[in-house]
């Protein structure tokens, strides 16, 4: 049974199920870690320019929530941060879900406008002040527990950076 907004809905839905299902995956760490990762294939789809692979980036990249095993053990600084999602997906004002989805689908418009220009430097900048501003929302909605969300995001981030910079690197020789 789900407990939403401290109001408690009788019998758990199908949906309700799946939700908890897929809340306990993403409870591994590791889906911190490959999920921004399905930005390199993102970027890359936009410079190509081939929307239809970018569509099937995007329908893919909240699949990974679920693609580990629920983890055994979960730390506790994890568990607080993922209580403090949760908490800002069910009990958070609207206008604040909404601001948030906005500056979700933001981001990856402008992301993938700078790459489908070929600007890879605007690209880069919009990946990292996006990444940047993830961070500042943890730490400033979360306080200390947005903290967890730091090692993922910087990891993930000097990747994302590494393999965008090979590319470019290769994509000028060949021209």
């Amino acid at each position: 049974m789900i407990v939403l907004s401290g109001r408690d809905y009788g019998e758990t839905t199908a949906v309700e199920e799946f939700f908890e299902w897929v809340w306990g995956r993403h409870h591994n760490i590791l889906s911190w870690y490959v999920r921004p990762l399905f930005l390199l294939p993102y970027c890359y789809f936009a410079y190509t320019r081939r929307p239809r692979y970018l569509f099937v980036t995007l329908l893919l990249f909240p699949t990974s929530l679920f693609w580990f095993p629920e983890p055994a053990v979960v730390s506790d600084q994890v568990m607080r941060y993922m209580a403090l999602e949760r908490e800002f997906l069910f009990n958070s004002s609207v206008l604040h879900r909404l601001l948030m989805a906005l500056a979700v689908v933001g981001f990856l418009w402008v992301l993938a406008l700078a790459f489908w220009k070929r600007s890879v430097l605007y690209g880069l900048l919009v990946l990292n002040a996006g990444t940047c501003l993830k961070i500042i929302w943890s730490v400033f909605y979360g306080g200390d527990v947005g903290y967890a969300a730091i090692v993922p995001s910087v990891v993930t981030l000097l990747i994302c950076n590494t393999a965008v910079y090979f590319f470019w690197r290769r994509a000028r020789r060949g021209s």
